[in-house]
């Protein structure tokens, strides 16, 4: 069965109690840095409400500087170089590059059934089905249903005894009434292209070594790769990389990070009255809401630039004009630059919710949802992939960060890991999450941007695995950047 959505990235989907749990004060806050699955869904909320929260902008430059839709008519051609200076094992590049070309028009037909068969989160049936099935015609060992998540899976393929272990996501999971406007059809076909490469190279070149694929549900609001984490999908990995698509320059790459993010519910219990004939006698849930929308209202003039905070208050219970609501819910997420910044955040805005509850005499309670980190880009790696997609492929990349936030950074926190941005052609005010943006990923241009990525990814991924003085200065610049 699949499990219910939490809120989380991009479009999140919000819940609410349709049976109060008592009138005891319960604030739920999860003290560890990552609450488990399994410990967020043991509240009784249930989602009748969902609520779609458009914030996936994963643009890394201003909109005058997007690559503009009416220039995908001729995208680049995106030739190789002849140069392969400085770049790592020029013949395993070659390799890479032959594969991906061969498997072009599957991988492209790949992308475009998953664009036309858009799937909710945790309800990607048809892309699991589809792509584990690929994989397993490619030599791949294939685990479907993997860790308790229906639409997850594993496909591996090892070469010789020992070696090192690759990581690569795929994400499947569109976006409601939007079909796949955050183009995730281009990343799970990247995944695939970068884990077929790598296995090609490997066994071409006798290099030994392991390399994972994981398709995971849910990016969209779920957390699937958080589940995945803390049930032990990525403990065999040395490093994982993946890609996603957004606007920006023509043939650019980012390599920068993303916002941090925490989810936030409360439901405020008063006393029902009558509203005209003796007010009094209630306690009014929906002033609490009112008052804690006034509060972090007030708050927003006293945080940082980068401090995002935004909510709604959810529908009541049974809720009449001349009845004093004893029930009243609130949906928040709040957003920094990094995560320590967030759990700081958090105390500020939650102690506005319980400050509401005390002024109006109202019981609350608090529910957490899984926190999204900032994405802790590993600089080895990056500077190894933006010297093969910008000296053979003429891409350039910045360190320039975006506003999205991703359920990725929770597995950069744990293990080496790139994910590269890249731009695709889309319209002006047609970022993520916009009908122009699901149109812009079944281009071709898309596509093709899409594969050089992939091949910058697979060459990155194959050196990790092969030169064991490279994987040193990852693992020296992971312990850098989460302060080890």
């Amino acid at each position: 069965m699949s499990p219910p959505r939490l809120p989380g990235c991009f479009s999140a989907l919000f819940h609410r109690s349709s049976k109060p749990s008592g009138k005891a004060n319960k604030d739920a806050t999860n003290k560890s840095p990552a609450p488990k699955y399994e410990d967020v869904y043991k509240s009784d909320l249930t989602p009748p409400c969902r609520q779609m929260n458009l914030c996936c902008d994963f643009s890394y430059a201003p909109p005058e500087k997007w690559w503009p839709s009416e220039g995908e008519e001729k995208p680049p051609a995106y030739s190789p170089s002849d140069s392969l200076k400085d770049i790592y094992r020029p013949d395993v590049l070659r390799t890479i590059e032959r594969k991906l070309d061969e498997l072009n028009p599957e991988l492209r037909d790949l992308s475009l059934q998953i664009h036309g068969h858009p799937e909710l989160g945790f309800e990607e049936k048809f892309a699991h089905d589809l792509l584990t099935d690929f994989m397993f015609s490619h030599g791949f060992t294939v685990t479907r249903h993997y860790l308790g998540l229906d639409t997850a899976w594993r496909a591996e393929f090892q070469r010789s005894e020992g070696g090192r272990v690759l990581g690569i996501n795929s994400e499947m999971d569109a976006l409601p009434g939007m079909g796949h406007a955050c183009g995730h059809n281009l990343i799970a076909m990247s995944g695939v292209g970068v884990a077929i490469a790598v296995k090609a190279a490997l066994e071409a070149h006798d290099i030994p070594g392991k390399v994972i694929l994981l398709g995971t549900p849910a990016e969209e609001g779920g957390g699937g790769k958080i589940i995945l984490l803390d049930r032990g999908g990525y403990d065999e990995m040395d490093a994982c990389v993946m890609c996603h698509p957004s606007p920006g320059p023509q043939q650019s790459a980012s390599t920068g990070s993303t916002n941090a993010m925490q989810p936030i519910n409360v439901e405020y219990f008063g006393l029902a009255a009558h509203a005209g004939a003796s007010p009094w006698e209630g306690t009014n849930a929906l002033d609490a809401a009112f008052l804690a929308y006034s509060g972090i209202s007030v708050l927003r003039q006293q945080i940082k630039p980068d401090h995002r905070v935004h909510g709604i208050i959810g529908p009541g219970k049974d809720w009449a004009v001349n009845v004093i609501p004893d029930y009243a819910s609130m949906q928040w997420i709040i957003r920094t630059a990094t995560y320590p910044e967030l759990k700081v955040f958090q105390e500020r805005v939650v102690a506005c919710l319980q400050a509401a509850a005390m002024a109006t005499g109202c019981e609350y309670k608090i529910t957490y949802g899984l926190p999204y980190y900032d994405l802790h880009q590993n600089p080895a790696m990056g500077e190894e992939f933006s010297k093969i997609v910008g000296h053979r492929y003429g891409f350039i990349t910045s360190t320039d960060g975006s506003t999205a936030s991703t359920d990725f950074g929770n597995v950069t926190y744990r293990l080496p890991s790139l994910h590269p941005m890249f731009a695709i052609p889309t319209s002006p005010g047609g970022g993520n999450h916009t009908p122009a943006f699901a149109q812009s990923a079944s281009t071709k241009a898309a596509h093709d941007a899409a594969i050089v990525i992939t091949k910058g990814l697979a060459h990155t991924g194959l050196r990790l695995l092969s030169d064991d003085a490279f994987f040193a200065q990852v693992q020296c610049a992971h312990q850098m950047v989460n302060g080890k």
